[in-house]
């Protein structure tokens, strides 16, 4: 990961239509795509506007109330989104199919609702799945659902919350050596493996591999994209890596997909569920406000870095 982020400020090279349009006839001409020059100049507006668009939203919900973040935050990071699907296919948005959400959520909660337990449910069209492929390769499986705890748990910067709400733990530091990654013995308690049975099973969940130490519990990544769909996160707020310590089928589920659920369900119940809504922000009743309120603190940041780091690739 680049640690030389500079929130915003690192997206200012895109705000010139010249340099965008070099920038994508670039991508497009790497991934061997036809009158690369051409599109590049028909698509550099858009893609310039998609991030600035993403700039003005994420910027509002830095000023504006609790109550209305997740819906800025969430329509921010689809405008990012966009931005990053015109450097893989020119032709976005071919259809209307694409437009839609791609996920699902109940739209009237039960009684005794509580937002860990919530789940959305992912759909055969749309934005999520059209990014999941377009963006990392992945192929959704339509119905398949997925609760919000689970994908809490995936977040790196929420590790000491659970830890002092919960008493748990869900990321495990890692230490650099160069361009080594130090993996702590604890970690096999979790995974109650042997060392050479967790070397095997995390080298099946690298789509490029990685490279073990004989010597001690240390992977080198011949592939830094490798990272995107991996058990490895990045920490933005200590600027470490860290290994998830849920093995779930979530495990290697890349970032910026669960910033995108995520925010896509708050952002409905803040539209959609104002007594609720209006509750926990008044009354904070349970963890679910300070696990809300601290993701979206983070994802104000990180989501604006996950793009930034799919852009510089």
């Amino acid at each position: 990961m680049d640690t030389k982020y500079k929130d915003w400020k690192s997206f200012s090279c895109f705000f010139s239509a010249e340099y965008c349009q070099r920038y994508l006839k670039n991508s497009y001409h790497k991934l061997n795509l036809e009158n690369p020059e051409q599109k590049s100049y028909e698509n550099c507006y858009a893609f310039l506007y998609y991030l600035e668009h993403g700039q003005i939203y994420y910027e509002q919900a830095e000023k504006s109330p609790l109550i209305i973040k997740p819906i800025l935050l969430f329509y921010g990071l689809v405008h990012l989104i966009k931005a990053c699907i015109l450097t893989t296919d020119p032709s976005y948005p071919e259809t209307t199919a694409v437009l839609a959400h791609g996920v699902s959520t109940r739209k009237r909660k039960k009684q005794n609702y509580l937002f860990f337990q919530d789940e959305v449910k992912f759909q055969k069209n749309g934005l999520f799945p059209f990014m999941s492929e377009k963006l990392f390769h992945m192929k959704q499986l339509e119905g398949e659902k997925v609760i919000m705890e689970e994908l809490l748990q995936l977040i790196p910067e929420l590790n000491d919350l659970f830890f002092l709400l919960e008493g748990k733990r869900t990321f495990e530091k890692l230490l650099q050596d160069g361009d080594c990654l130090l993996i702590p013995e604890s970690v096999l308690d979790h995974y109650h493996m042997t060392e050479d049975r967790f070397k095997e099973f995390l080298t099946s969940k690298f789509e490029k591999g990685v490279e073990f130490s004989d010597s001690v519990l240390a992977l080198t990544l011949n592939d830094k994209r490798s990272l995107d769909v991996s058990p490895l996160k990045y920490n933005l707020e200590d600027g470490s890596y860290t290994i998830s310590l849920n093995k779930s089928y979530l495990f290697t589920f890349p970032e910026l997909l669960i910033h995108y659920l995520l925010l896509y369900n708050l952002s409905m119940i803040a539209r959609y569920e104002t007594e609720w809504w209006s509750e926990l922000t008044k009354m904070m009743p349970n963890q679910d406000y300070p696990f809300i309120d601290t993701f979206l603190t983070i994802t104000m940041k990180k989501g604006p870095f996950l793009i930034y780091q799919f852009l510089m690739k």
